[in-house]
């Protein structure tokens, strides 16, 4: 599902023009947004939490040379699905 396929269903669901529930889609994912670069967590009870994650330095290859190559630590996004989620899925 892309994100015209996600509108398309939110319209029919919420019973809303498309247009709308593109702007709804789009607030969503800026606040969503927002928040993780604050490093805050967005949690939906039954649906899941979005949260940032520090991932480590490592060590790694650069393919092309075969050289070994330090890869710094970043902090990344991450989503934990939540049991109902994960139930309905099953």
């Amino acid at each position: 599902m892309n994100k015209k396929d996600l509108v398309d269903a939110f319209s029919k669901k919420a019973n809303v023009t498309k247009k709308d529930a593109e702007s709804f889609v789009d607030t969503f994912v800026d606040v969503v947004s927002e928040a993780l670069s604050k490093g805050e967590e967005v949690k939906l009870v039954g649906f899941g939490t979005f949260k940032v994650q520090k991932r480590a330095a490592r060590k790694g290859v650069n393919p092309q040379t075969g050289k070994a190559i330090k890869i710094p630590e970043k902090m990344v996004p991450k989503f934990v699905p939540g049991k109902e989620l994960k139930d309905m899925v099953k």
